[in-house]
């Protein structure tokens, strides 16, 4: 498992609270990356999913074959754990997931009513480019096809953030702070 502490926020106590956020998407749209500098922004823990995958999983990917629901359950639940235990309620935690099916985020949900999501799209052949310049991944890019296949875009009552990936990172991370606190305002 992979996470990374980061410091208190510099600014503004809008964003000084418990936040929990997936930030999800097929792969190659830059989960991991917005991932990491939302949660520097945030001030909260990072916890990268793809490092949370069993070795099968991983072999299964790296050989060409897409995951099936049985073979993500174990993987969901082990991303769940990290969004649902007492330091991720009590400090706050963004996860990189691809949470491709709405009964995947509902599994993810079950644990953090609260669990905010931060859905990264965009034109399939941008992503198909950023997995063919990508490298020491497992995922290969024959793959995309078959995440784009399963991909079920979060519904408006999931009051996701849609972000799109074409949009430079910082620009992606003004943007998503920006939506989280405008979804609590509209909570509180």
């Amino acid at each position: 498992m992979s996470s990374t502490a980061r410091p208190a926020p510099a600014w503004g106590d809008a964003v000084a609270r418990a936040w929990r956020v997936v930030v999800m998407g097929v792969s190659g749209c830059g989960k991991s990356t917005l991932g990491q500098a939302l949660a520097a922004r945030l001030g909260v823990n990072f916890v990268e999913g793809d490092a949370l995958h069993g070795e099968r999983n991983v072999a299964k990917m790296a050989a060409g074959t897409p995951l099936t629901d049985a073979d993500r359950h174990g993987w969901l639940q082990a991303v769940a754990g990290q969004l649902n235990n007492p330091t991720a309620a009590a400090q706050g935690v963004v996860a990189s997931c691809s949470a491709l099916k709405r009964s995947y985020r509902d599994l993810l949900r079950a644990g953090a009513p609260e669990l905010r999501f931060v859905f990264l799209h965009g034109d399939p052949a941008l992503l198909a480019a950023r997995l063919a310049a990508r490298s020491g991944h497992y995922m290969p890019p024959s793959l995309l096809q078959s995440q784009l296949d399963t991909l079920e875009p979060p519904a408006a009552d999931e009051a996701a953030i849609a972000l799109d990936i074409a949009l430079p990172p910082a620009t992606l991370v003004d943007e998503a702070v920006r939506r989280l606190n405008l979804l609590q305002e509209k909570a509180a």
